[in-house]
Order: C-alpha cells, then sequence, then structure tokens
C-alpha cells in the first residue's frame, strides 16, 4: 500500500483510533507495527497455564466506554466482536487492619455507606459528585480538547461568562490541589481518603501532586458511572475489534515492520518511512508517530538537526514511576477476609493515604517500597471465561516500582549494583507482594497454581514506548501536562517538521485508555 494517504507508526490504542476515525472518513491508512502482534500495551495471553487468560497490560477499560471515539465506533466495533463485562462494584480498599469501603455504581447507596462509614462523609461525597457534574465542560475541555484551539478558547470564554473571571480562576485554583490537599480537607475518615488516595497512582500522580485531587475526584465519578468494565474474552478481542474496521474500512496494517527513520522530502515534510529492511513506503497526506519522545526524535528522527527548543524539550524530558504486573492461576477465588470484596473489579491493599505517599516518596528515590500499594484486579469475577470452571485468574498492578534500583526501603532485598531489574529481584520482590495477599486473603498461598511476574524492563522490552517500565509515557506532574506536554513548546500533536504527527500517552491528554490524542488529531487532518 505504497500510495497510503497516512503512514501511523505503531498500534496503541491511540494509533488504532486514529487510523480507524482516518479510515471511516475514506482516507487510505497504513498502521505500522515492530511486533509481531498490534495493540501496544493491550495485550492478551495464557501467559500462566493453559486456559487462564490474562491482559498483560492493560485491563480495565472505563475511559474508553467514556471515549468520543467508542461514542464513535462502538456499534461498529460491537459488531466486529467486542462486548465489555462489568461488575456492580467497580472498586474497593482494603487496610491492613481489615477495614474497608466499596464504591458502588448505585450513587444513593455509596452516600448511604460513606455515611454508615462516619457521619458527614456521604453528604461530602455527594457534594464532590455534583461538583463534577458542575464543572464537566471546564473538565471535559482541558482533559480532552485540542488546548491550542478556538474550540479551547471558545469554551473559556464562556466558563468566564457563566462564572466571572475571578470565579474561574477559583475553580481552576482548585482543579490544581494535590490529592492530599483534597482528601484531607473533603473527608475525615481514613477509610474514605484510603479509597481514593490510590487512584492518583493511575494518573502517573503522587499524593502531593498539584492537580491529583480533581482527577481522584474525576475517576470517582467515572467509576460510579461507567463502572470499570473489561473485554469480554481477553481485551485482545477490541484490538481485532479495530483490526477489522480499519480493513474493512480500506486500511492496512503491517506487523513485524519496524521503521527504522521518518522519510522527508525536498521540502522538508514528512513523506514517509524507511523499514529496518531497506524498504521506503510512502504517504501522501502525513506520517503520525503513537512513540515515545526518544523513539521520535532520537531514532526516526536522528539524521535531522533538532530545532533548540525541541532539543531543549527532549533533554529536559523526564519519564514517570515504573510498573510492575504480576499474574496468578488460582484454583479458586480469593476468600478476602472481608467476604464482601470478592466481587470487586479493581481491588487497593494499602496502608491508607499516608501509606500510598511514603510507598511514592520511596519509590521515587529508587528504592523497592516496604509497603507497597497494590492493585488487585479480579477479571473472572466479570467474565468467567478467563479461566476454567471454579478457577480464577488475578491481575496485579504495582504502580510504585522504581525504574532504576537504589536500594530496598525495607532492606532486606539486595539490589544489582547497576540499578537493573534482574530475574532474581523481580521474584523476591514479588514474594513479598504475595505475602501481603496472603494476609488478606485466606489460604491464598495453598489456592497458587502459577505465578507470572513483569519487572519494569520486562514491560519495556515488550513495548520499547515503555521506557524502563514507565506505562505513563513520560512524567504526568503539571510541569509536563496540558499544553506542555511532552514539552514546553509543543503545540496539540504537531511536530517541527511539516506533515510529522505525535500521539500517544506522551502527548495530550496523556495516559490511558480513551484513544483522545488519536481522536484528536484524526479528527483535525480528516
Amino acid at each position: 500500500m505504497s500510495d497510503a494517504d497516512f503512514i501511523i507508526v505503531g498500534s496503541g490504542i491511540n494509533a488504532l483510533t486514529c487510523a480507524a476515525m482516518l479510515a471511516r472518513k475514506g482516507r487510505k491508512v497504513l498502521m505500522l507495527e515492530r511486533n509481531p502482534r498490534i495493540g501496544g500495551c493491550i495485550l492478551t495471553d495464557e501467559i500462566t497455564l493453559p486456559g487462564f487468560v490474562h491482559d498483560v497490560m492493560a485491563m480495565s477499560f472505563t475511559l474508553f466506554i467514556g471515549s468520543r471515539t467508542y461514542a464513535a465506533l462502538g456499534a461498529e466495533l460491537a459488531q466486529r466482536g467486542l462486548s465489555f463485562a462489568d461488575s456492580d462494584t467497580p472498586t474497593g480498599v482494603l487496610l491492613p487492619d481489615g477495614r474497608h469501603a466499596i464504591l458502588t455504581r448505585d450513587h444513593d447507596r455509596n452516600v448511604a455507606a460513606f455515611e454508615k462509614l462516619q457521619p458527614g462523609e456521604g453528604a461530602a461525597f455527594e457534594s464532590e459528585m455534583r461538583s463534577v457534574g458542575a464543572d464537566l465542560n471546564l473538565i471535559a475541555g482541558l482533559l480532552g480538547g485540542a488546548l491550542w484551539s478556538l474550540p479551547t478558547l471558545a469554551m473559556l470564554a464562556g466558563e468566564i461568562r457563566r462564572r466571572g473571571l475571578r470565579g474561574l480562576a477559583e475553580t481552576l485554583g482548585e482543579f490544581l490541589t494535590s490529592s492530599r490537599g483534597y482528601l484531607e480537607t473533603r473527608y475525615r475518615s481514613d477509610v474514605m481518603r484510603a479509597l481514593f488516595a490510590p487512584w492518583a497512582l493511575h494518573c502517573g500522580l503522587g499524593p502531593e501532586s498539584a492537580y491529583g485531587g480533581q482527577m481522584v475526584k474525576v475517576i470517582g465519578a467515572a467509576l460510579e458511572s461507567a463502572g470499570a468494565p473489561i473485554v469480554r474474552g481477553g481485551a485482545a478481542r477490541l484490538v481485532g475489534a479495530f483490526e477489522r474496521f480499519i480493513t474493512d474500512s480500506g486500511g492496512a496494517i503491517r506487523v513485524s515492520a519496524d521503521v527504522d527513520r521518518v522519510e522527508l522530502d525536498a521540502r522538508g515534510r514528512a513523506s514517509g518511512v524507511r523499514l529496518a529492511d531497506g524498504g521506503i513506503l510512502r504517504a501522501k497526506r502525513g506520517v503520525i508517530c503513537s512513540v515515545a519522545p526518544d523513539q521520535l526524535y532520537r531514532r526516526l528522527l536522528r539524521d535531522n538537526p533538532l530545532p533548540n527548543q525541541v532539543a531543549c524539550g527532549l533533554a529536559h524530558f523526564r519519564h514517570g514511576k515504573g510498573d510492575m504486573q504480576i499474574h496468578y492461576a488460582l484454583s479458586a477465588p480469593p476468600r478476602w477476609t472481608s467476604p464482601e470484596l470478592a466481587g470487586v473489579a479493581l481491588l487497593h491493599l494499602t496502608d491508607g493515604l499516608d501509606g500510598v505517599s511514603r510507598a511514592t516518596n520511596e519509590c521515587e528515590r529508587g528504592l523497592l517500597p516496604a509497603s507497597p500499594t497494590v492493585c488487585v484486579g479480579q477479571p473472572t469475577v466479570l467474565d468467567p471465561s478467563r479461566a476454567p470452571p471454579g478457577k480464577a485468574v488475578l491481575w496485579l498492578q504495582l504502580p510504585e516500582a522504581p525504574r532504576i534500583i537504589k536500594g530496598d526501603a525495607a532492606g532486606e532485598i539486595e539490589t544489582p549494583a547497576d540499578g537493573r531489574w534482574s530475574e532474581q529481584v523481580r521474584e523476591l520482590y514479588a514474594d513479598r507482594i504475595e505475602a501481603i495477599l496472603a494476609r488478606n486473603a485466606d489460604g491464598f498461598r495453598d489456592s497458587i497454581l502459577a505465578r507470572r511476574v513483569y519487572s519494569p524492563s520486562d514491560l519495556e522490552t515488550l513495548n520499547i514506548n515503555l521506557v524502563n517500565g514507565d506505562p505513563y509515557g513520560g512524567f504526568c506532574g503539571l510541569d509536563q501536562f496540558f499544553i506542555w506536554r511532552p514539552f514546553k513548546s509543543s503545540v496539540n500533536h504537531e511536530t517541527h517538521v511539516a506533515r510529522l504527527y505525535h500521539i500517544g500517552a506522551s502527548t495530550h491528554p496523556g495516559p490511558g485508555l480513551s484513544g483522545d490524542s488519536g481522536f484528536l488529531l484524526a479528527r483535525k487532518l480528516a
């Protein structure tokens, strides 16, 4: 397909979204993926035992089903095999002393349960969820819109008319509150604080990070309204539905096609790509790269001098915390110390707000946290087809894994001198996590049939854009987000090279499974 309108490098959720939306508009799209299969961080496989189906990285699709991509393509993806399974109890938290809380999809039930937890907490939760609704237009515009655009300026002008200039400044100031500041001023119960505190981690933030408070509030509202759905049969079925839609619409996809560099024409515009095998593919309208900044500017454009602003931005670009994944095949579902947690889709085991803060700080200093936050996904609760009858799989995410190891906060694990994750360190640290599970689920170790662990370096091996295991496409702090993502000089998804575009987690609006950066660019280019 040498006469493609657009060549897309990479095949994660943003690339799939962009390809699908462009193909829907009649553009000829060619997607190139260096790995043997497409999907990026959406990968499903029987990695423990036959018959046990695991989503290796991405699993929960709350953001996707609430996205504009799903609104536009959901019906056609469903026709191609996509369906979701969900739980009425999307998330919960379990503290070491057995206290717990559950967020359900029933707002009145949540208010009553939180009020019972501690008087006043239900009313506080209701007030916070109501404020999300009141601010929804502003939130959606900032988190999902093209920030350097006339529609965004018009949205902000409308907000000034509605609130007044000082009122808008007040609201934006509230948006910048850290999750610690937010949770400590809204809720008195440490259980309530513990319920929401870990969700900052899933945004690439920590409890002390600016704008984390707004993010945990928005996530709470999203979970209550949309749940924490998983793809029935495995997340790879979403990839398959996208693949069929793209090819049905005239697009083409090539795997094991490693792009070596972006080709420029005589006028300095992106005109195609050169593959590692020497083949050259041309694009009439442009090249779209869904890759990390290093891959784009240091590899694909390595023969082209960078403008000072871009070179400076690249030199100052920072990656965030690493991620670690643990998967279990079990002879039976976990028997939690609090039985009502058995139906929770995503359960956090944590020492509470201060525990999340401590573990985050240890991770950011390069230490293996002594008591990390453990996110436990229970996919077989939602979709029993993931395991043989009566058996179960568990999906664990450790979002406080240091990318480079400098030591162990517990003083128990001898770390390599070079700071790299070794197999020994990976398994010893997984043993620490397993001990936490065993303390919170009766007979857990007796139910283990198999375990598979992925360290941050293992994840980078699976996907070169996960630099040292960073799943967020770069640090998500305020100075490297919104209009400053990935660089201070960035403007939406444009680059300094004409007809060369950048999408993915490293670009606005950041990480997640919404596909928004691909959607925004496709809407502009189509």
